[in-house]
């Protein structure tokens, strides 16, 4: 997730997001990406861009595979443009006609017509902006740089239409009137809240400069994530010496050797960077100088060290540009706007939420620190960790007190058995389904797999694309998108992805996983059923079409499943031996997973904290210097322990700057409140059974956006969500 690209006007989106992929949040870039403009409506479309489309171009029609599962075997890179082109042309024309409409305006004539609208920049904006996360290129990135701004005015051309925008609030203020269904209702109140939020009601020279300044952050949202790529790729550690990697197992050592040679570095180990401030390596390295120059390479991505790629500009700028568009709108900053449809509903209850937990989680990190420090002195180190020390000495006195570490438990966690004992096993206890792997579908990299996702009944409900292993070509994180979105109205069923960056074997050998990643694979399955388990009419509502601090719910829900010890003893067998994960094993896994939380909270409340300290400035108030504004606001919450660092920096928080969660970081520990209530519900009530899953699969996963989602909630468990089991979850209360 991100951008809207809202599914009824067919928008593509620019950037991504960490969980779930923009496509997937079925929201476009006509209510996020806020542009001015009167009235394209009011001149000729240009059909010629329509008329030179290539016929042979794959997504001038719809695909012929099933489910319309784009055709990766016929898309090539210069296809794109094209069909961007085209399709925005093709949409411009099929609103100008339903804002041109002789007759009363009605719900068919202009909602459902503007669902329906925009079938090629659907289909091509489905596939490029998953390709721009999952396997990009100079080719993808340089039409990404000239689209983005496109993107951005079309959406503007559309939202801030007067003749359009006046035949949606005829409707919105006949409603009382009109015999809507429950569906209908949401429908036509998100479009009239869209449009209003775009800038529909603003003066005409408002306008000018709100379309101005969206198509700048079109652009910058862009460069960021480009710029973001590359230096991560730059800023890989290249260890000559095999000496320095003593830890690390000969299968990870083996995997470094090839990522070096990859890159033209025969006899040398590469390190690769990932997604976080924390690297995966850090736990295991034994060498106290390269696990500090691990850590160095990482919290200062883009700081202009590296190639003189420096992130920073931008972030100052998309702040002050953001602060300045939710000052035109009415709203006093980019926090205000961002968080007034969503559960929290103000910046000042998301900060609260987060403040609340800081106290209890800075104890918790006291004690923490007090066991790293004593572990490090018994190597004989003096003064506190730093945090390049942290999470080896973390991982040292989870072995010690639990008596395991994640190199004994990762033989146990085999990719295979993960993913078809574990994963598919337990959603087919909850929901019934089974995945079925088929061979026969054309994909964007050799390593995606695609699964048939069946019902009880034999029917399909979607088809569902795997892409786990970590590459130069993809963004770092994990997520979920979708190709195709469900919709009755349009007769589709979901084509949904997973995206994942766990680290590619050596060739020959086999994918060890720690449990982070096991459970984010469970994770990321969780949105992935959210969207494949969509039953509703309109495009605009459906699967994971809901509120930011919402749509982690249902995927954060399905984590805790990974350490049921009835699962964990279906999947977790050595990948040599078969053997299942011993039982006092298995219980000190448990255990330890519950320890070094204060750590992990800490970390995301200081991302979750810069994020909403960014986006609650006004204009004037954004300061020159990233780097001192970072510090200065970590302190003012007391945050400030420099070996916790923020899970993100600035320079590098692209959930935030090229994501869609700008004001919306918090958002993961707000759902994380709801799935810790549902899942003690759910174990309360018998735990991995077909009714439960059939009750949160008919109240909360089928519904969309199409019905109020504090609602949907309270459908499934009876009650409002309580914090009781989110603290017990974290590991902050016994």
């Amino acid at each position: 997730m991100n951008r809207k690209v809202r599914r009824g006007t067919r928008l593509g989106r620019v950037g991504f997001v960490c969980a779930i992929g923009v496509q997937a949040l079925g929201v476009s870039q006509l209510s996020l990406s806020l542009r001015a403009q009167d009235a394209p409506l009011a001149r000729s479309t240009d059909n010629s861009r329509i008329k030179t489309m290539n016929q042979d171009n794959p997504f001038f029609s719809a695909s012929k595979l099933p489910f319309q599962a784009p055709d990766f075997a016929s898309i090539k890179p210069e296809h794109f443009a094209n069909a961007f082109d085209a399709g925005m042309a093709q949409q411009l024309e099929q609103i100008r006609s339903i804002a041109l409409e002789q007759d009363p305006p009605s719900f068919e004539n202009t909602l459902v017509a503007m669902e329906k609208s925009g079938e090629i920049l659907t289909r091509v904006a489905a596939v490029f902006f998953n390709l721009a996360g999952a396997h990009t290129n100079d080719a993808i990135q340089e039409i990404e740089r000239d689209v983005a701004p496109k993107l951005a005015s079309h959406s503007d051309d559309i939202y801030l239409n007067k003749p359009l925008f006046a035949r949606v609030e005829r409707l919105w203020n006949q409603r009382g009137e009109l015999k809507l269904s429950e569906e209908q209702q949401r429908l036509l109140k998100k479009t009239y809240e869209d449009f209003v939020r775009a800038g529909a009601k603003l003066s005409e020279s408002q306008q000018v400069e709100v379309r101005a300044i969206n198509e700048r952050i079109s652009t910058l949202t862009t460069q960021f994530q480009n710029q973001l790529l590359a230096v991560t790729k730059e800023r890989a550690v290249l260890v000559d010496d095999i000496a320095e990697l003593s830890g690390m197992s000969d299968g990870e050592i083996a995997a470094a050797k090839q990522a070096a040679s990859a890159r033209g570095q025969d006899g040398k180990y590469l390190l690769a960077i990932t997604n976080t401030t924390r690297q995966p390596v850090l736990t295991s390295l034994k060498n106290r100088e390269l696990r500090r120059r691990v850590w160095l390479a990482s919290a200062n991505r883009a700081l202009g060290e590296n190639a003189g790629i420096d992130n920073q500009p931008i972030v100052l700028e998309l702040a002050k540009l953001r602060a300045r568009r939710a000052q035109l709108l009415g709203y006093s900053d980019h926090a205000s706007f961002t968080l007034e449809n969503q559960m929290a509903g103000t910046p000042k209850a998301a900060m609260k939420m987060l403040q609340d937990l800081v106290p209890g989680v800075l104890e918790k990190v006291k004690s923490e620190t007090a066991s790293i420090t004593e572990a490090m002195q018994e190597d004989g180190l003096t003064g506190p960790p730093e945090a390049w020390d942290w999470e080896y000495y973390a991982e040292k006195v989870r072995a010690k007190k639990y008596q395991v570490d994640e190199s004994a438990i990762k033989p146990y966690f085999e990719l295979e058995s993960v993913l078809k004992n574990g994963v598919f096993y337990t959603y087919n206890k909850l929901y019934g389904i089974d995945f079925k792997e088929r061979t026969d579908l054309p994909v964007w990299h050799p390593t995606v797999r695609v699964f048939d996702v069946v019902g009880q009944d034999g029917k399909p409900i979607g088809l569902f694309y795997a892409d786990y292993f970590q590459r130069d070509s993809k963004r770092g994180g994990a997520w979920m998108d979708s190709l195709v979105s469900q919709s009755r109205l349009l007769h589709q069923l979901p084509v949904v992805i997973n995206v994942m960056n766990i680290p590619s074997p050596a060739q020959g050998e086999p994918a060890l996983m720690s449990l982070d990643h096991v459970q984010t694979m469970f994770h990321e399955l969780g949105h992935g059923v959210h969207g494949l388990f969509s039953s509703v009419e309109y495009p605009s509502l459906s699967g994971t079409s809901v509120p930011r601090d919402y749509v982690e719910f249902p995927s954060t829900f399905h984590e805790d499943w990974a350490i049921e010890p009835d699962i964990l003893a279906n999947y977790a067998r050595h990948y040599q031996t078969g053997e299942v994960l011993p039982k006092d094993l298995l219980d000190k896994a448990i255990a330890a997973s519950k320890f070094n939380k204060g750590f992990d909270s800490l970390e995301y409340l200081s991302a979750a904290l810069l994020d909403l300290g960014w986006h609650s400035l006004s204009p004037e108030q954004v300061p020159g210097d990233v780097v001192g504004f970072e510090k200065q606001l970590l302190a003012k919450f007391g945050v400030d322990l420099s070996a916790v660092p923020p899970r993100y920096r600035s320079s590098y928080f692209a959930h935030v700057w090229s994501g869609g969660y700008s004001a919306g970081y918090y958002a993961y520990l707000w759902s994380e409140v709801l799935a810790a209530d549902a899942y003690a519900y759910m174990k309360e009530s018998g735990g991995l059974t077909s009714a439960n899953g059939s009750k949160f699969r008919q109240q909360v996963l089928s519904r969309g956006g199409s019905r109020e989602v504090m609602q949907q909630y309270i459908d499934f468990r009876g009650r409002e969500p309580g914090v009781e089991a989110l603290l017990i979850r974290r590991g902050l209360k016994d």
